[in-house]
């Protein structure tokens, strides 16, 4: 008569975590638990392994303890990022509005605190605004400056007589450019 002892270790629970959403140009950092030690199938050894799939991807772990392994899946799946615009710098002259419109995304945050598409401003002095743009859990900012130009002031000269037949030259000042109701420039 002989006896034999069978030990029964206990499979260890591998567990790579929960699917991850990350935004393209993103890293990660994927943890496992379960067991003693670890290989994860980019050929990763420790417990915890950061990374950037340009695409959706897949990461398999095997957990190891007491000599016997288990494997869990993890998916990080990539949304792509979207590309934020504020839209073209403008000029306005003092006192003025302008409508400033984003695209590229499905939600806006301006740093105005506004969460709509558009907006409209009327800054005094010229002033930059930006925009955050969501789209896919993902962000991207851009921003437009708001040029403010001050009103010039128009002087057309004192008032003049003439006796009937003359001619007197009217000279403007106060600007780069003239428009005269005559149509002259």
């Amino acid at each position: 008569t002989d006896d034999v002892e069978v030990v029964v270790k206990a499979i260890p629970a591998a567990n790579a975590g929960e699917d991850v959403i990350i935004c393209s140009g993103s890293s990660t950092t994927l943890t496992a638990i379960g067991g003693s030690s670890y290989l994860w199938n980019t050929g990763e050894t420790t417990q915890s392994i950061e990374v950037s799939p340009d695409t959706t991807t897949s990461y398999s772990v095997e957990v190891f303890q007491n000599e016997c392994s288990d494997t869990d899946l993890v998916a990080v799946l990539v949304n792509t990022m979207p590309t934020a615009n504020a839209g073209d710098d403008v000029e306005i002259c003092k006192g003025s509005t302008v409508t400033l419109t984003a695209t590229g995304g499905d939600s806006y945050l301006w740093d105005t605190g506004e969460t709509t598409q558009s907006i409209e401003v009327s800054p005094d002095t010229t002033a930059s605004y930006s925009v955050e743009v969501f789209q896919n859990e993902c962000s991207d900012i851009d921003e437009v400056a708001v040029l403010v130009n001050t009103i010039p002031t128009a002087n057309a000269g004192d008032d003049v007589e003439i006796c009937k037949g003359s001619t007197v030259t009217l000279t403007a000042t106060g600007g780069d450019n003239y428009l005269w109701d005559t149509g002259e420039t």
